[in-house]
């Protein structure tokens, strides 16, 4: 393969999104995903099971499988019993994890399920164990992701335990493969700090070979980043250790504010209803950033 390797960081929504957009350009893509989730399904494995949360992964796997109708069955909900509100795919990862495998394995093995060419598409958690969110704010220490989405004036956000396993191909692959790496969108503090500020990741995209390349949400949809322009969430990461060299922005979204020194694209890259990321759009903005 002569093509573009791509990177793309974040979880939930807005990193299946980012899957789609860059597979229309990219011959490899590596998904790293956050394992913070601590809510829903994933937050009732995590308690019961002392797994890393699988949400997240499993809706990435499923977003980029070729075998549409699996895909749907992986997703199904349970709607009655003890099991009421668990997604088939989340009790497949953790019946594998607790059968041994870890995260990373059991992904691939889901992968296989799913019809996901491993040589091209890999979907790897951002940590091997679980971690838990923790936030400093001005009321004091929050901890959970589901918490922390709820407060204001996050002063810091880190990881417990503070310096998690990685597995290797993720350090691998923003370090030295990557031609291009796509942080964003989604919930900033939950999909797109959370699993960058893993000290691991966090050094290997300080020694990254590709560009860094920030996709801002449409709107501030969180109590935490409530009013907050892309300048702010481009200082916040910096605060971190995490510097973009491109911020993509849709036009007349969020206000950009002083982004001085940073390189800015503006697109139209939403749907037509304007509360998502169009994937195809996304797609030719991103690749003209290679």
């Amino acid at each position: 393969m002569s093509g573009p390797h791509v990177v793309a960081i974040g979880g939930g929504h807005g990193l299946a999104i980012v899957l789609k957009a860059v597979r229309s350009y990219a011959d490899r893509v590596t998904a790293i995903v956050s394992t913070g989730d601590d809510g829903g399904s994933s937050g009732r494995l995590r308690q019961l099971l002392g797994v890393p949360a699988p949400g997240d992964l499993r809706r990435c796997l499923t977003a980029v499988s070729p075998d549409h109708e699996v895909a749907a069955s992986f997703e199904h909900r349970f709607r009655h019993g003890d099991l009421a509100g668990h997604a088939v795919g989340n009790l497949l990862l953790a019946g594998l994890m607790d059968a041994g495998h870890d995260l990373a394995a059991a992904a691939d093995l889901v992968a296989g399920w799913l019809g996901i060419d491993l040589d091209v598409m890999r979907v790897l958690p951002a940590t091997s164990r679980p971690v838990h969110l923790v936030a400093e704010t001005s009321g004091g220490v929050v901890r959970g992701q589901v918490d922390i989405e709820r407060s204001s004036e996050v002063k810091h956000l880190a990881v417990d335990p503070a310096d998690p396993p990685v597995p290797s191909a993720v350090s691998d692959a923003i370090e030295h493969d990557a031609h291009q790496i796509v942080l964003g969108p989604g919930s900033f503090y939950a999909s797109v700090l959370a699993p960058s500020v893993v000290p691991r990741i966090r050094q290997a995209l300080e020694s990254r070979r590709g560009r860094l390349v920030f996709v801002s949400n449409l709107r501030a949809s969180e109590a935490s980043v409530e009013g907050f322009d892309v300048a702010r969430h481009v200082a916040i990461l910096r605060e971190h250790g995490i510097r973009p060299d491109v911020v993509v922005a849709q036009s007349e979204a969020l206000p950009l504010g002083d982004l001085d020194g940073v390189e800015v694209v503006e697109a139209d890259i939403d749907r037509p209803h304007g509360l998502a990321h169009d994937p195809a759009l996304l797609g030719e903005v991103l690749a003209t950033l290679i």
